[in-house]
């Protein structure tokens, strides 16, 4: 293997490469156009291609692909050669600026929630010149932005870039007021890590739920699961190990700043953290890492899934979203300082967030709801759906400072003593995190913990950037006409504070309690993606998305049809795959059983009426009884699926799958279950959740 530095982004068209092969008029026109959003020149393009071109062909690559990020939740290209006839039934290779900027996918594939005809097909690809080309599998990938052909955003890519373009001007503003002139832009930075099931293909290729569906629709609890505390942080089993360096590797070679690797709380389960990086490249980033995690496993007979609940009764995969704000002028605008109760610049933007999130709390919410994720907020392993954020004893005492007008007293940094004379005192840092929080400060960032594993950041990033941008543009209205401007910013943090501190929670977000609490304090709590998305066409919403330019009232409506719909249609394949598992499988299985037990019990009877009643009888009455609520239920699992037909209505739809058809899934699944545990292993048709999580 090459050295790590000669490895990492050596399958990259980056910064260096650029250098080293455009002439420097083309690559300073690049630079302008990356840095500032200065439309690229198509002779410039022209330029940039030919030598993109040369170097995909040298590092092996015959085509190249417009790469996207539709409204599916997951990727999307189309593979073209860079082959063009040259006469006398000869090729060469070509590659021009028109072909680099601008794609022509068929976009009538692709969800668009009523926002287009079908017969509209035509949808165009725009190159994102701000996150880097590369080169996978033979092919040269250019990321870009997907539209329709009347100009409708199809994708998660242009609402994002959109939102850092927000954000951008909203803070340079408030910013430049506070004196700050040398700052010119404000960039979004994210880290997001990653949780993820590693578990064996021939395990999985038996599992049709798995396959179907991405999650375990029956399964018995195994004997062991991850009550011991054992797996996380544990010794990392050699296989794993060899999988984890081969996925660093192909990571680092597209550079993706793959951090750090260990075992995760539930057996089988992993974790991967990168390094922070500009939001549109993390998120693209995060979609290739999610990627290459799935064909990396294949080389090693494995299968990772990222489903966030496969295995009912141990925990789920999320992705904790690591959210910050930096100047060009390389400043942390959330980094509080020694002495934050004299950071005014910091409270301000701590007030701009916090006020956010109490006045957006239901965005927050929606741009993580995901039927797989329902499964997961509010159990003792995600935050719950309660969106709250979290500040640590040091800020929390802060804030309390300012709304009362008392004086601060910083808890500094506690020495924690080891009592061991060889090792070090450390210190305790104040901003500990709130591992029950699903908004907290660490630092000098929020993480933003309530993601599911499999979701798309850019999703809740947009939420965050434009929430936070339109915040700061009222700060800024506020504040540009004061003549004191020192006093005003002063007034405005502590009434901002006053205002919005019931979003402000620094205890246990587990506790029953807090339930109730919340409650008092007017947050919400929607605890599934039906009761979530309904408001995301609430007219705050939509306002706050037209003003901000990030979406216009069609493109929002389109993006609440199309999350409602993808709902119902993945409990509806849920639904279908436990009836084809029910029906093929563990009904013909279980009734061998019974019918072995049966003919053991009337072999012990013929040779003496005298024995009394078998175990084989009392377990025969025990299954036949569950048979036939198992039968029947399916039945009704079945009605209940042929009535979703008839529900047209969005919502309506979603809520229904819900509350009846997921409601009778979960019932069929606990007899399927408490089945497994009384039928012999050598009649029961799928693996175990032993033979699962343990397998590997």
């Amino acid at each position: 293997m090459a050295k790590v530095p000669e490895l990492f982004g050596s399958m990259v068209f980056n910064d260096q490469t650029m250098q080293e092969r455009l002439p420097k008029a083309t690559y300073k026109a690049l630079k302008k156009t990356i840095q500032n959003g200065e439309p690229l020149d198509l002779s410039v393009a022209n330029v940039v291609a030919s030598a993109m071109k040369d170097w995909a062909v040298e590092k092996g690559c015959t085509h190249y692909t417009h790469w996207f990020q539709p409204m599916t939740g997951i990727t999307a290209e189309k593979h073209d050669s860079f082959i063009s006839p040259s006469g006398e039934g000869q090729i060469i290779m070509e590659f021009s600026g028109k072909e680099l900027v601008k794609g022509e996918p068929d976009a009538s594939s692709f969800p668009s929630g009523g926002i287009r005809a079908t017969f509209e097909a035509r949808g165009y690809t725009t190159w994102d010149p701000t996150s880097y080309a590369f080169a996978k599998d033979g092919t040269l990938y250019i990321p870009t932005a997907f539209c329709s052909y009347t100009g409708e955003v199809l994708d998660k890519k242009t609402p994002l870039l959109r939102s850092m373009e927000r954000i951008n001007t909203e803070a340079v503003k408030v910013l430049n007021l506070l004196g700050k002139a040398d700052v010119t832009r404000v960039i979004t930075t994210v880290g997001p890590e990653q949780e993820y099931f590693l578990i064996d293909k021939d395990v999985y290729d038996q599992r049709e739920d798995l396959i179907y569906t991405g999650r375990t629709l029956f399964g018995a609890k195994a004997p062991k699961g991850q009550e011991l505390d054992d797996h996380y942080f544990g010794a990392i089993k050699t296989r794993v190990a060899n999988y984890m360096k081969d996925l660093d590797e192909e990571l680092w070679k597209l550079g993706i700043l793959a951090k750090t690797k260990h075992n995760e709380v539930a057996p089988s389960q992993h974790e991967l953290a990168p390094i922070f990086s500009t939001t549109n490249i993390a998120t693209d980033h995060n979609e290739l890492t999610m990627e290459i995690m799935k064909k990396t496993a294949e080389k090693h007979g494995l299968v990772c899934l990222l489903h966030e609940k496969p295995f009912a009764g141990v925990n789920g995969s999320g992705k904790h979203n690591n959210w910050s704000l930096s100047t060009n002028t390389g400043e942390n605008l959330l980094d509080p300082g020694k002495q934050p109760e004299t950071n005014t610049q910091f409270q301000l933007f701590l007030a701009a967030i916090v006020k956010a999130v109490h006045e957006y709390q239901d965005l927050l919410r929606i741009s993580v709801a995901s039927s797989g994720n329902d499964h997961r907020l509010g159990a003792n392993e995600a935050p719950p759906a309660i969106i709250s954020m979290y500040l640590g004893d040091d800020l929390g005492a802060l804030v309390d400072s300012i709304i009362n007008g008392t004086e601060y007293i910083s808890k500094g940094k506690v020495r924690m003593e080891t009592g061991v004379d060889v090792l070090p005192n450390f210190k305790k840092d104040t901003s500990d995190r709130n591992r029950t929080s699903p908004f907290a400060f660490t630092g000098n960032k929020f993480e933003f913990r309530a993601l599911g594993s499999a979701l798309n950041i850019a999703c809740p990033n947009i939420m965050l950037n434009t929430m936070v941008a339109q915040e700061l543009s009222e700060f800024y209205n506020e504040l540009k006409d004061a003549t004191d401007i020192d006093t005003a910013v002063k007034a405005l943090i502590k009434k901002t504070f006053t205002e919005h501190q019931d979003i402000i929670f620094n205890g246990d977000n587990y506790a029953d309690e807090w339930v109730v609490e919340a409650e008092k304090r007017g947050l919400l709590n929607f605890k599934s993606l039906p009761e979530a998305v309904e408001h995301y066409i609430d007219k705050k919403n939509i306002d706050l998305f037209v003003n901000n330019k990030i979406y216009n009232t069609d493109e929002i409506h389109a993006r609440y049809e199309i999350e409602l719909e993808n709902y119902s249609k993945e409990i509806n394949i849920e639904a279908l795959t436990m009836i084809d598992m029910a029906r093929k499988n563990i009904l013909p299985a279980v009734t061998s059983y019974v019918r072995e037990l049966t003919d053991t019990a009337l072999a012990k009877k013929a040779l003496s009426d005298a024995i009394p009643t078998s175990v084989e009888e009392e377990l025969i009455t025990s299954l036949s009884n569950k048979l036939v609520c198992f039968s029947k239920m399916t039945t009704e699992l079945e009605d209940a699926v042929l009535k979703a037909n008839d529900i047209g209505d969005g919502l309506a739809s979603a809520k229904y799958f819900r509350e009846t058809v997921f409601a009778i899934m979960q019932e069929l699944r606990a007899i399927g279950d408490s089945m497994e545990t009384e039928t012999s292993s050598e009649y029961w048709p799928y693996p175990s959740y032993g033979e699962m999580l343990f397998g590997v």
